[in-house]
């Protein structure tokens, strides 16, 4: 097995989520994660946990858009209401084998299954909200991932090991260093009220009175990096461009522009699949308001991969989430869909708080610089 495997199994247990003795936890994951899988089952065993492991086999996505009825699409199992409700744990790994599997299944089903699980969505947040629920998502490199990144599959895997254990010796006191770096810039912010976003195409405004930032350390993506917070639901106004193709559910939208009134999406257009976001945006009351404001910290990830784990925290960016916020965050937008869309803002772009320069062509102007 590759050393890495082990060191990020052990990262996710130990570090991510913390397993105590006791601890129920469950593992899930595609079978391409086997090692990987394998690895963090005997971990959260090490650390006195009861791990659960729910693997899936690849395809199922597919077979089950191609033959369910709506009914079936809007099942929820018993047991994974069971699992967000009640366990201490989740570890996921990503581990496509074809990152396009879903590329030609009818939005609108996509839409309907979104809708039949924003209760589980709301009780998963707000146990998270208040720490009864620790959860992580990672990944583990395949090819797909690999191709989409237009690298090799040693070259991908090299990169994704790379941003999640830069120091591997010891990944846990990184993380515990990058926090506190990350502590300085949600110190800077804190009482703070508005933002104002300028870029190619963008010129964006919101409130963040009253909400907190959140420091994102590796304890619920690995790898991670950013600096997120629910802005006020109403305050939003202004375009934006977004940079890089937002990909969900398959489907790469690409070229999405965006105009606020209010808080709300009043006018979008995307130059590829078009139809896949408006569709989207039309989900619920809450799909076409922001529950997530965020700036990506990440200088490791200094590419875009089609990969939303990744790309969200690449330095330079902020990232926009159409949908449902995280209660911890102050936001109280409710939706079935998050949706994350991300801008470049290294050739010009810039970040005034409180009409104070904070960040220009992708860089802190404030001493927080690590």
């Amino acid at each position: 097995m590759d050393i890495r495997t082990e060191k990020l199994a052990r990262l996710l247990v130990n570090y991510s989520v913390g397993v105590k003795p006791g601890d129920k936890v469950v593992i899930s994951g595609e079978t391409l994660a086997e090692p990987l899988l394998k690895a963090i089952y005997a971990e959260v065993l090490k650390a006195g946990g009861f791990p659960l492991l729910n693997v899936s086999l690849n395809g199922i996505s597919e077979i089950f858009y191609r033959y369910a009825s709506d009914e079936q699409i809007c099942h929820v199992p018993p047991t994974q209401r069971l699992v967000i409700e009640t366990y201490d744990a989740q570890i996921a790994i990503l581990a496509e084998e074809n990152t396009k599997a879903l590329s030609n299944v009818d939005p609108q089903k996509m839409v309907l299954r979104s809708r039949s699980r924003k209760d589980l969505m709301k009780i998963q947040m707000e146990r998270s909200a208040r720490k009864e629920f620790r959860w992580v998502l990672g990944l583990c490199p395949t090819s797909a991932y690999a191709q989409d990144a237009e690298m090799g599959l040693s070259e991908y895997e090299d990169f994704a090991y790379g941003a999640c254990l830069p120091d591997m010796d010891d990944p846990i006191a990184y993380w515990q260093n990058f926090s506190r770096w990350q502590d300085k810039i949600i110190d800077w912010l804190k009482g703070k009220k508005h933002v104002h976003v300028r870029g190619k195409e963008t010129d964006l405004t919101l409130s963040i009175e009253g909400r907190p930032f959140i420091n994102c350390d590796g304890h619920e993506n690995m790898p991670d990096g950013e600096v997120f917070t629910g802005p006020v639901e109403d305050s939003i106004n202004g375009k934006v461009y977004f940079s890089y193709p937002a990909i969900e559910g398959g489907r790469e939208v690409s070229g999405i522009r965006l105009e606020f009134r209010d808080g709300q999406v009043i006018r979008a257009t995307a130059e590829k699949n078009e139809e896949f976001l408006l569709k989207t945006l039309d989900t619920d009351d809450g799909s076409r308001r922001v529950g997530e404001f965020a700036i990506g910290t990440n200088n490791a990830i200094n590419r875009f991969t089609r990969q939303i784990l990744f790309d969200e925290k690449m330095g330079g960016t902020f990232h926009m989430a159409l949908g449902a916020g995280y209660p911890e965050s102050g936001s109280k937008n409710e939706s079935s869909i998050h949706w994350d869309m991300i801008c470049n803002l290294r050739d010009g772009g810039e970040i005034r708080v409180d009409d104070e320069l904070l960040y220009k062509d992708g860089k802190f102007i404030i001493d927080v610089e690590p």
